[in-house]
């Protein structure tokens, strides 16, 4: 049973491929239901004065992706935001900027999944309220994917997977385009900015090359 968290002495030892090992054989024992044994109480005690996470990870907000257990990480081992179609604003990157050059996490990881709703209703144009300028974010997919040359609708979902980890892409551009800050740190190897995408059959996670 797990009751120690992430000092800055892991942290220091830690680089980005490091800890995208660690997520990706977390990964392994979330489809093996084999998640690690954890001392909850004691980690929340030993985290009181501080915290040392070793990746920030920009989701959806899809309740049947829930973050942390996919990647079987505990108490203060990573920093999580959530948004429908994990797109960024100009407040998700001031956390990741927080979260890197201040708190010092290695690795930024979009993690899109299969069957998003935001991106199923962006290739739906679907106008309403606050969700018209929220799914403007996601046009850029849609355009990527144009070329694209079967039936481009939500019946069809080939193609909305294509959208939906085009549009992982698009936001790994912008969080380089509109963080300067991110982008010197990635330039320089203090960090990794990397996409992911969640299979919602099977639990796995694919990490993309990008």
């Amino acid at each position: 049973m797990i009751k120690k968290v992430l000092t800055a002495e892991d942290m220091a030892a830690l680089c980005p491929a490091a800890i995208i090992m660690r997520l990706k054989e977390g990964n392994i024992r979330f489809t093996k239901n084999k998640l690690t044994e954890r001392d909850y109480p004691a980690q929340v005690s030993k985290s009181k004065s501080g915290q040392f996470p070793q990746a920030f990870i920009l989701s959806c907000i899809d309740s049947r992706v829930p973050v942390t257990e996919v990647f079987d990480q505990g108490i203060g081992d990573v920093f999580v935001a959530r948004i429908a179609g994990n797109i960024v604003n100009d407040d998700i990157l001031g956390s990741m900027e927080l979260s890197c050059k201040l708190a010092g996490s290695k690795l930024v990881v979009v993690l899109g999944h299969e069957h998003c709703g935001a991106v199923r209703a962006a290739i739906d144009k679907v106008q309403m309220g606050h969700i018209t300028p929220m799914l403007a974010k996601i046009k850029p997919a849609l355009k990527m994917a144009s070329d694209y040359d079967g039936e481009k609708t939500t019946k069809n979902e080939t193609f909305v997977r294509l959208v939906c980890e085009s549009n992982v892409l698009n936001t790994i551009k912008e969080i380089r385009t509109k963080s300067p800050i991110l982008k010197e740190m990635e330039d320089n190897k203090e960090i990794k900015i990397m996409g992911a995408f969640y299979n919602m059959t099977t639990g796995v996670v694919e990490f993309m090359s990008v």
